[in-house]
């Protein structure tokens, strides 16, 4: 019998790193969010040096990609 795969979330909680604003935030399949405005403080968020996104920065739950292992679709270039 295979192994089940895991499943993907999609949901994750970014917390704002200027003024801790918790949101939860629902992540595109398809796409990258390199940008992200706190609802909170309004600070544009990016993501981190060698991150490929917000999810992976500020988020309870990393990218779908990353959860998948596959490649990012910024990967490298964040």
């Amino acid at each position: 019998m295979a192994a089940r795969k895991p499943r993907t979330l999609l949901e994750s909680e970014l917390t704002c790193p200027h003024c801790g604003f918790v949101s939860i935030e629902v992540m595109p399949t398809n796409a990258c969010i390199y940008f992200h405005e706190c609802a909170g403080c309004k600070t544009l968020l990016k993501p981190k040096p060698g991150d490929c996104c917000v999810f992976c920065s500020y988020g309870s739950v990393k990218c779908p990609p990353i959860q998948e292992a596959r490649d990012c679709c910024s990967k490298g270039n964040a």
